[in-house]
């Protein structure tokens, strides 16, 4: 009898824990649900559909010659960029290395997001996670392969960062460190190889082919634009791609203006060659640089400068030259008001570069989101269309004559 009465209370004890355990792993299941972030899951999805299609690039229905890009010396040395790149990546450790690099041809190139770290997941190495040697051989890269002026604006894009972490209580999902980088192809003198950093506000893809460079995809912005408080007060930014860009469509007759403007409405986000958008198709809008005076066109090619100028010197003259070849084929677009307190958005189109710029709603900055768009809020995005986002033309180009 003793026996049975063992084996009834062992059983119970044990339908009990068993009990326990699946009341447990629905609590953790439920837990779990909770934790999920839809946003997060929402630009998930949204490049998991991007990269389902194969790289095409960025075309009007009017398609472009398909001969604009070609390989080529450009007698300005890539040298100083390769030794950075060696030096940063025999910093690393295997692990480190192991996550940070990447074939020429890995869709890491599309693989990202201007938005915040809280919901988008980064590959490749963090600078927060650098030692200090490490992070010193990483902006030596950066240092390499933009110009002073570039290199300035990004770390002061990084700042704002910091700055939102502040603003929300500390929060993870920001962070002055919070950028990742990760190198395609291996660094050579002859074979295309490359780098990407990428983060929040702060994107640049950069090809490199022998001793020409690719820089594009670019995204640049920030929230807060003039800093207030905090480590980084009174940091600033695009005050000059703003004013230049106001300037420009001041200086315009009022019939040039009309056809500049797309709307003079500005209410949403205006922006259409943000991430995931590597296949666009984006018709040629508002008007055409051949109608501009000469005073007209000149202001225009300093507004193209200021986003051209973040490439290297030397190379900086080689993409303008490039420009400047096409630039009666270019448009100049605009939506927004042109007093000087208007909020607005333009756009620079040409077969061969794609500029925009726009005041966004604040998104970061707490209480402060009225549902309109700001100027403490700003995207910019800098494209080559045509097929030579991320170098890809070139790169088809070298694998056509040396890799048959």
């Amino acid at each position: 009898m003793i026996q049975y009465i063992l084996i009834i209370f062992i059983l119970f004890i044990a339908f009990s824990c068993k009990q326990q355990s699946a009341q447990k792993e629905n609590n953790n299941t439920s837990e779990n649900v909770e934790k999920i972030n839809p946003v997060k899951e929402r630009f998930a999805k949204m490049e998991a559909d991007a990269l389902k299609e194969p790289y095409v690039g960025i075309f009007s229905k009017d398609s472009d010659s398909t001969d604009l890009f070609q390989v080529r010396s450009t007698g300005v040395s890539t040298l100083p960029i390769l030794k950075a790149a060696e030096r940063f990546l025999k910093s690393l450790s295997s692990s480190q290395l192991q996550r940070t690099t990447f074939d020429i041809g890995n869709e890491e190139w599309r693989k990202w997001c201007n938005v915040d770290n809280g919901i988008y997941d980064r590959q490749g190495v963090s600078i927060k996670e650098l030692t200090r040697i490490q992070k010193k051989d990483a902006f030596r890269l950066i240092q390499e392969s933009l110009s002073v002026k570039g290199l300035e604006l990004s770390k002061d894009i990084m700042k704002t960062d910091q700055t939102l972490k502040e603003l929300n209580n500390g929060s993870l999902d920001y962070d002055e460190e919070l950028y990742f980088f990760t190198v395609m192809g291996t660094p050579s003198i002859i074979e295309p190889w490359g780098w990407q950093l990428d983060g929040h506000h702060l994107v640049i893809n950069y090809f490199i082919l022998g001793d020409q460079i690719v820089m594009s995809p670019v995204f640049m912005g920030g929230e807060p634009i003039i800093t207030t408080s905090g480590k980084y007060k009174g940091n600033t930014l695009f005050q000059d791609e703003q004013n230049f860009g106001l300037a420009l469509m001041q200086s315009l007759n009022q019939e040039q203006q009309k056809e500049a403007t797309v709307t003079n409405v500005k209410t949403v986000n205006n922006n259409v060659a943000e991430a995931n958008k590597d296949n666009l198709t984006l018709n040629y809008e508002g008007i055409r640089i051949s109608k501009f005076s000469n005073e007209q066109r000149q202001k225009l090619l300093d507004l193209i400068y200021l986003y051209i100028s973040n490439i290297r010197e030397g190379h900086d003259k080689i993409k303008m030259e490039e420009i400047m070849a096409h630039i009666d084929n270019t448009w100049f677009s605009w939506v927004g008001g042109t007093s000087e307190d208007a909020v607005f958005y333009y756009r620079i189109h040409s077969p061969v570069v794609l500029i925009e710029f726009d005041h966004q709603r604040v998104v970061g900055v707490p209480r402060a989101d009225d549902g309109k768009p700001s100027k403490n809020h700003i995207h910019t995005v800098v494209r080559t269309p045509n097929g030579n986002d991320y170098g890809k033309d070139l790169l088809r180009q070298h694998k056509e004559n040396h890799h048959n």
